[in-house]
């Protein structure tokens, strides 16, 4: 019957990762496995190792896990902890093992990778909105950014994420509904597909306005400081450099990173997708890896204080520590100086968050 031959050929199309594209000529995607499969490990396992490291750091360190920013670095490392390890061991299941999976299989491990990249972009989201409070309400930061406050904001983003993820599983797929299903994703019905791309984009667009306006805030006492000739304001204004050059950092990784697949995506709700945008996606898709191995970097690592306690464990492995200082660096809780001032130097450090040479 044509019923029982729709569900055939979605249970086919079920096997495939949402890692790939489907529908290559045998040659070609023997090739391009391959290179993705390489890029895939490779990234997965560095990133895997970087955020591991990042954890371990925050949770021995007592002085970090007191301080709000901390807790949504640690929910970007978990999420780009666990989409890494996911999203290679998907791939890896399929295109190397072959192994062929039922539509529920499919959609398990799909929610799997649609929750851990949603809470990814949700703590991107979270650790906008502390650098934009500290700098928006340098004064008032410590009271409106509080631990109790911080676990509730992450706990209710990995909860959405969560729900989110499995409502094709719970019945919000193509085939349950007889609706238009993706090129790009088997079984997701294109309205679930839209949701999310409307939410991802969303959060992504504060985050960009967020930093925008930071990098606003150092451009213009940048330009404040250079007016005058002390040797003090000169240095402020190099900090303030610094500052922009990882703000534009971290806006470039943004858009490098989600740009092109959500604008597949987007072409995918309105246009028949060809065998060569598929290849293309399928390459583009590992952008969104590359973001997860980059995070680390540039949200952890780069980090004084962080860097700080991991010399600190290092040094209390040979017998040797010191303590970590109590400083209010990396979670931008500065509150010297009065009215905009404030606001300045609150801004300067902010970026040793994410700025090793501050």
């Amino acid at each position: 019957s044509e019923t029982h031959l729709l569900e055939s050929q979605l249970a086919d199309t079920a096997e495939m990762s949402i890692m790939s594209p489907s529908n290559i000529p045998t040659s070609p995607t023997v090739k391009y496995i391959h290179i993705l499969a390489v890029m895939a490990l490779t990234l997965g396992t560095f990133t895997v190792l970087e955020n591991l490291i990042v954890l371990c750091v925050i949770l021995h360190s007592s002085t970090l896990r007191c301080r709000p920013s901390y807790h949504f670095i640690g929910s970007l490392a978990v999420a780009d902890l666990l989409g890494s390890v996911i999203f290679v061991y998907s791939f890896l299941d399929f295109h190397v093992l072959h192994r062929k999976d039922s539509p529920n299989v499919f959609l398990f491990k799909l929610g799997g990778v649609i929750a851990s990249f949603s809470a990814s972009v949700g703590s991107l989201f979270l650790t906008a909105i502390d650098r934009y409070i500290s700098i928006h309400r340098p004064m008032a930061y410590k009271r409106i950014v509080t631990k109790t406050k911080a676990v509730i904001a992450f706990c209710m983003m990995w909860t959405i994420s969560i729900v989110i993820a499995v409502l094709p599983l719970l019945g919000w797929n193509c085939k349950q509904l007889n609706s238009v299903c993706s090129d790009i994703f088997p079984l997701i019905d294109v309205k679930y597909l839209m949701f999310w791309i409307g939410m991802t984009s969303v959060l992504l667009l504060f985050i960009i306005y967020a930093y925008m306006f930071i990098l606003w805030k150092a451009h213009h006492h940048a330009v404040r400081m250079m007016s005058r000739s002390s040797q003090k304001s000169i240095i402020q204004a190099r900090l303030d450099i610094r500052l922009a050059k990882t703000l534009v950092l971290i806006l470039v990784v943004l858009v490098i990173c989600w740009g092109p697949v959500l604008a597949i995506m987007v072409y995918d709700l309105f246009w028949k997708m060809n065998n060569f945008i598929k290849t293309v996606f399928a390459f583009c898709s590992m952008l969104c890896l590359l973001n997860s191995t980059v995070n680390p970097i540039i949200y952890a690592l780069r980090s004084k204080d962080l860097r700080r306690a991991f010399l600190n464990i290092c040094q209390t492995c040979r017998g040797t520590s010191q303590p970590l200082d109590n400083s209010s660096e990396s979670d931008c809780h500065s509150r010297s100086g009065k009215g905009t001032a404030t606001a300045y130097k609150s801004t300067a450090s902010c970026a040793n968050t994410t700025e090793s040479s501050l």
